[in-house]
């Protein structure tokens, strides 16, 4: 009878594996050595995430506009009012042909809001008509077109619209 190898269920040949142990010593030193390179890579992302926003540009500021606003007939009532703006660069030089689009809201809710243009009655000077329909305080936005194309929001708060003078 011929004997034929009989192999165990591991799949071993009869061979045996070395198994390659890593010294203790070995195992600290590459432990230690990852970590070092982790904190290595963390330093070196910070530094460049601060020299890529230190060096990028800033937001560009909006424009220097000086805006001076009166409402007539003061004090303010209930009925039609005249809101004048005068537009002025940082120079004080007049601003011409710049576009207002005004929208006047109470400042509690449930009241439609009020919405006119700013027509130019002069250099730098505009004038619009709205009408208080409640007696209140009340918020103004303008909404104002440079003519270079700039576009700026100021707000005017109009407090203690009073009720409107009634008839005899």
């Amino acid at each position: 009878m011929g004997a034929c190898p009989v192999r165990a269920s591991g799949g071993s040949t009869g061979r045996q594996r070395t198994e390659q142990r890593t010294p203790p010593d070995q195992r600290v030193f590459d432990r230690v050595f990852r970590q070092r390179l982790v904190r290595w890579l963390t330093g070196i992302a910070c530094a460049s995430t601060l020299v890529i926003t230190g060096c990028s540009r800033p937001a560009e500021s909006p424009p220097v506009v000086e805006i001076e606003h009166a409402i007539s007939p003061q004090p303010t009532r209930v009925g039609p009012a005249t809101v004048t703006l005068k537009l002025a660069d940082a120079a004080g030089k007049a601003i011409t042909g710049a576009h207002i689009a005004i929208e006047a809201d109470m400042s509690h809710p449930g009241m439609s809001p009020l919405f006119a243009e700013a027509q130019e009655t002069g250099p730098g000077r505009y004038q619009a008509q709205l009408e208080f329909q409640m007696a209140g305080d009340w918020v103004i936005l303008l909404h104002i077109t440079l003519p270079g194309g700039k576009k700026l929001e100021r707000q005017i708060d109009v407090r203690g619209v009073r009720p409107g003078v009634q008839p005899n």
